[in-house]
């Protein structure tokens, strides 16, 4: 028996959840789904938005699957980040038949962004320039940072060990794709060019760690060109591994090329715990209309079931997202069309089970 927490999230990431756990339910899996308070509700009832209890909750299961928050179940998400050290942040970027793409040949997109995922800016070291020792200079006013205020600085943080998990686990995934007949590339993208110690360190370890897997080719550009190749060749790209801040900006714009953010899922993922979530937000201008999308999170419970060991159930849960979208008859608005999000996981519920729609 599996244990998976449900933290449902904030605004309309709840209409989002509620039907895609119902569906995953329906393969009457081992499953145990844990509800511990979270966020508004524990405060209300415990006065606290991350009590112990869900704390126990998430220590004691295999996985948790994340709504997602505009502030009230931040604790938890931090905890899950982290409290549980899930450092690789997974971003699969695929596009299929009936996603709403920008692009005139979207045919082909298929690749997966790594973000690390604790490290770089997220470190959350920032202050006012004015604490900073005298001998920190602002470089672009050449005097002791005291000198330049008012004004704040923020810390960047690449460690060798960081790096080196990262790398290694998307080169591990760059080679199980490459069985799948995906090219085994991994691309690495920095601003190495001015950031000679921390990003030219992120270069230098990754480089280092992909010339240990011989079956997989590696190229590295700077991370503004790499945004530009994003657009312009997106079918190019297998698995690129970033920073924490570039992968995050970075993976806004890989889904965009699919058609937007809710159709974005993700995992994030440790060496003995991970949790998944939509990328898109709790999206707060639609709460309550029921019409958010609800394919990132489908998806992003497919890839839990992935890493659960149910892959069958796994690739049955993708492949009646993309029935419908083939189909094209129950799309929610930001997809063209006029579904619900209730009625787009109906949809999916009787292609899972050979019903049609």
């Amino acid at each position: 028996m599996k244990r998976v927490v449900i933290i449902e999230g904030e605004d309309a990431a709840p209409e989002a959840v509620r039907p895609s756990i119902a569906i995953v339910e329906s393969f009457n899996l081992p499953i145990d789904f844990l509800r511990p308070p979270v966020g508004l509700p524990a405060q209300e009832r415990l006065g606290i938005t991350f009590p112990e209890e869900a704390r126990r909750a998430i220590d004691q299961s295999n996985a948790t699957l994340f709504g997602s928050t505009s502030g009230p179940s931040a604790r938890a998400l931090f905890y899950l980040r982290w409290g549980r050290q899930t450092y690789a942040n997974v971003r699969p970027v695929r596009w299929l038949p009936g996603f709403r793409s920008p692009l005139a040949r979207p045919e082909g997109i298929d690749f997966v962004i790594v973000r690390e995922n604790l490290e770089d800016l997220y470190v959350g070291i920032e202050g006012d320039l004015a604490t900073l020792p005298r001998e920190f200079t602002w470089r672009a006013m050449g005097r002791p940072a005291a000198e330049a205020a008012p004004g704040r600085y923020a810390m960047k943080v690449i460690t060798e060990a960081g790096t080196r998990r990262v790398v290694e686990f998307a080169c591990r995934l760059a080679e199980s794709r490459q069985k799948g007949g995906h090219p085994g590339k991994v691309t690495v993208g920095t601003k190495h060019n001015m950031l000679y110690q921390s990003d030219g360190l992120f270069r230098q370890v990754a480089e280092t760690v992909i010339a240990d897997h011989p079956t997989l080719t590696f190229e590295s550009f700077i991370i503004d060109d790499l945004a530009r190749r994003l657009v312009a060749d997106p079918q190019s790209f297998d698995v690129i591994v970033l920073p924490n801040l570039y992968g995050d900006i970075l993976s806004d714009e890989a889904a965009a090329l699919m058609g937007g953010l809710g159709l974005a899922p993700s995992g994030c993922y440790g060496d003995d715990y991970a949790y998944f979530e939509s990328a898109g937000g709790s999206a707060p201008d639609i709460a309550g209309k029921n019409i958010i999308n609800p394919t990132a999170t489908l998806l992003s419970a497919a890839m839990m079931l992935d890493y659960l060991g149910f892959e069958a159930e796994a690739r049955r849960l993708a492949d009646a997202v993309a029935a419908v979208y083939r189909e094209s008859a129950f799309l929610t608005p930001d997809q063209g069309g006029t579904a619900k999000t209730t009625e787009f996981c109906r949809a999916v519920h009787r292609f899972l089970h050979g019903e049609g729609t």
